[in-house]
């Protein structure tokens, strides 16, 4: 009898994970675990951005120090984003994490745009690996940005899809929020770090 019990037990269990399968719940752990990965990568490459702050403002302050209200600006746009309390799965937490990285990318732009007027700080070579690294990060965020893009769009289309959506409410996976339609338009469009061209006669003190 105790064979046949488990013989029986087994057979339950074989026949629930077929039917979990068929219903897509396989799929969803797997779409739901390719959204936190690409979610963790776009942290990633915040930090590195937000890593590369205080060296960018000692480089330029060495050369423009009376330019202290840049300075303020990106530190304080920095500190606001370390801030952030970041649940991607939460939509007032993801709206807070995109306006203050948009800040910093403001911030950013002010404060890389000064070298314009300061010939010496273009040619020092700190300065110039520091503008490299940052060209570089900000191409990987909106590259990670648009594959976390994707993977949300990917995984809510599916757990809305019968029968998925059925097992999706039984065990509790629900839609996630994403990037809104206008901080993608933002985002796509790297602050600007190419300093080949001349400043403009306006831009001279």
């Amino acid at each position: 009898m105790r064979a046949l019990r488990m013989l029986v037990a087994g057979l339950t269990l074989l026949l629930a994970c077929g039917v979990l399968s068929g219903c897509g719940y396989n799929q969803i752990q797997q779409k739901d675990e390719a959204v936190k990965a690409a979610w963790s990568e776009v942290v990633n490459q915040y930090q590195r951005r937000a890593d590369l702050v205080p060296n960018l403002v000692a480089t330029v302050k060495g050369y423009a120090a009376h330019e202290e209200r840049v300075f303020r600006e990106v530190t304080d746009a920095r500190a606001r984003v370390g801030q952030v309390t970041i649940n991607a799965d939460d939509a007032a937490s993801l709206a807070k994490f995109q306006a203050a990285q948009g800040e910093l990318s403001s911030a950013l732009t002010r404060l890389m745009a000064v070298s314009e007027n300061y010939p010496n700080l273009k040619a020092d070579g700190l300065f110039q690996n520091l503008q490299a690294q940052l060209e570089g990060t900000e191409n990987r965020i909106t590259v990670a940005r648009n594959r976390y893009v994707k993977a949300v769009q990917d995984y809510n289309s599916y757990i809305r899809s019968f029968p998925e959506n059925l097992t999706a409410k039984m065990f509790g996976y629900e839609v996630k929020p994403n990037f809104t339609v206008a901080n993608e338009a933002a985002i796509s469009t790297a602050p600007e770090v190419d300093f080949g061209a001349p400043a403009s006669a306006s831009s001279a003190h």
